[in-house]
């Protein structure tokens, strides 16, 4: 939805997502708004300028006069920021989500993505030769920053913290209740891969969009979700100050990547990688993002994967 201010005339521009139009469409009475979000994609804040000539009512001018966005049908492009409203007039800071690598098994690639191995030669659990496996290195270890995709048995997770990012306010101290995530959004790309726990177990989609973008709504329940109670100065934590929530999981490989080359011939690339001979080979790879959203903030970090195929 849009509003477009055409020469004093406001124009509400309204139209359903993908997701909406689908359940309008069965007619059973499942098509109901419960909820609703506001959003400044378009607004610039920098061009405030409160230096202007002409005094304080042009402070903002330039910000009233941005054209705004046409309502769009993509709900995986829409709505990246959204406008949120807090009771407490004295929070100086709010909470944001940081990508934790200062544990072993959190820890990038050395190519600054999270590797996906996408099948068990790949990975080095069920091939005997040295040339295919990027999963481990030559003294036999794990190599950090891979994610086993298909035994997920091992390897690298992803973790993600919350909390406020500021030495001003000690760790010790609590956030509040509203500031705390218990629920997150993660999208991704259906085709590649979907959502487990950092033991393997899976987790189902809320739906998956005509783009093939699956939306995942996780809770506590889901087994992903826990509060990051570690409230001192360790360097296993990603956030200086007050911490609230954790979110780690890991990415099970697609049935297409485990099985087939299709999509890395249409999408894909060659990249070298070091083998668990410890020689330099080509390998079939698929870069890609995986979007997390807290539900109570609307803060969103994007997580860069790359899912890797042995070349045969």
């Amino acid at each position: 939805m849009a509003f477009l201010d055409n020469c004093g005339d406001i124009i509400l521009d309204a139209v359903l997502t993908d997701l909406g139009r689908e359940r309008l469409a069965r007619g059973d009475g499942s098509f109901q708004i419960t909820k609703f979000a506001l959003g400044d994609e378009e607004i610039d804040y920098t061009l405030y300028n409160n230096t202007h000539a002409s005094g304080s009512a042009y402070y903002d001018l330039e910000i009233l006069q941005t054209p705004i966005l046409e309502a769009i049908t993509d709900n995986a492009s829409s709505m990246k920021t959204k406008l949120i409203s807090y009771n407490n007039p004295n929070l100086l800071y709010l909470p944001m989500l940081k990508i934790n690598e200062n544990e072993a098994q959190t820890k990038r690639h050395s190519d600054r993505v999270f590797v996906i191995a996408t099948d068990v030669n790949t990975e080095g659990t069920a091939d005997t030769c040295t040339d295919k496996a990027i999963g481990y290195d030559s003294s036999g270890d794990i190599v950090p920053g891979v994610i086993f995709g298909t035994t997920l048995n091992a390897g690298a997770f992803i973790r993600i913290d919350q909390g406020l990012d500021t030495t001003e306010i000690s760790p010790k101290q609590r956030l509040d209740a509203d500031l705390i995530e218990d629920a997150y959004m993660v999208q991704m790309d259906n085709r590649f891969g979907s959502l487990a726990t950092v033991t393997g177990d899976r987790i189902g989609a809320d739906y998956v969009d005509k783009d093939n973008i699956a939306f995942y709504t996780v809770t506590r329940a889901d087994g992903v979700i826990s509060d990051n109670n570690d409230d001192s100065n360790s360097l296993t934590q990603t956030i200086a100050g007050p911490r609230g929530t954790r979110l780690e999981f890991k990415i099970r490989t697609s049935i297409h990547l485990n099985t087939s080359t299709f999509l890395y011939d249409q999408l894909g690339s060659q990249v070298n990688m070091t083998n668990k001979g410890g020689a330099s080979v080509a390998i079939r790879a698929i870069d890609t993002r995986i979007r997390v959203t807290g539900l109570k903030t609307g803060y969103t970090i994007n997580v860069p994967v790359r899912y890797v195929k042995a070349i045969n």
